[in-house]
């Protein structure tokens, strides 16, 4: 089934150095655009993480430090990147946990707020965890009934989301609907307010922490109470987005107690 499409949207994968959002790094992106009119865009950059890549990591993605020592950084490509996806959606097989929070985080490192939330995010993954449970080769071969070569290739991986994402509408039609809100929504595992979920809001649409001694609570009355729990998660091992999203928090409450 083609996808309903009220504005462009970009299927993307990531190859990594590893899985830790605040310290990895990018090695590969792989960006599928498909229009509204169903126009498909592809674009594949090799990126280097001025950092090691792991042997661990390599063997998934067989990508090494040599391949990637003459590549540009992500600061060097993120301008050429930020305006692809512009104005666009987002799709991906893990994505809302792992390849959106660890791109804003590089957007963020090269200086560029591209603020990915004004997109709607549809994480296939979540789709198929809830209604068959299984991984994207997986996936691949039980809605496309065709068998995933170059796993862990971006480009594989993203082509391959995609096409599930299709086939998901096929197969699930009293379940799914062909709009990029109800599945961006049908994906969702939290209602996040930063991209890692540490801070997630609750049925009354108000913040709360989602970690840690305060889970649960208002994040306004934990910063009003206990003041020291923000400098310790500015100077903690969080994600630049969260806590960016803090102290978005933060003076948001603050404005309106002093209004």
């Amino acid at each position: 089934m083609r996808l309903n499409l009220k504005r462009p949207i970009v299927f993307f994968d990531l190859e990594t150095t590893g899985v830790d959002v605040v310290k990895d790094r990018i090695v590969e992106i792989c960006l599928l655009k498909v229009h509204p009119d169903g126009h498909e865009e592809e674009k594949v950059m090799r990126i280097n993480p001025t950092i090691h890549i792991p042997s661990e990591a390599s063997a998934v993605h067989g990508i090494y430090d040599k391949d990637v020592a003459d590549c540009p950084t992500f600061k060097d490509v993120a301008e050429d990147i930020h305006a692809f996806i512009k104005d666009c959606d987002f799709g991906g097989f893990n994505s809302n946990h792992f390849d959106i929070p660890l791109l804003a985080e590089e957007f963020l490192r090269a200086g560029i707020n591209a603020d990915l939330r004004k997109g709607r995010s549809i994480d296939v993954q979540n789709i198929y965890h809830k209604l068959e449970r299984r991984t994207l080769s997986a996936a691949y071969q039980f809605y496309c009934h065709k068998d995933l070569t170059d796993a862990h290739t971006a480009l594989a991986d993203t082509r391959a989301t995609y096409e599930v994402l299709c086939a998901q509408l096929d197969h699930y039609t009293n379940e799914l609907q062909n709009d990029t809100d109800f599945l961006a929504d049908f994906s969702r595992r939290t209602n996040n307010v930063d991209y890692a979920g540490r801070i997630v809001y609750d049925e009354q649409g108000r913040e709360v922490f989602n970690f840690g001694k305060y889970k649960g609570r208002l994040v306004a009355d934990v910063l009003r109470h206990d003041p020291s729990y923000y400098s310790w998660m500015q100077q903690g091992d969080f994600p630049r987005d969260t806590k960016q999203v803090l102290t978005e928090v933060a003076l948001k409450h603050a404005a309106l107690r002093h209004p």
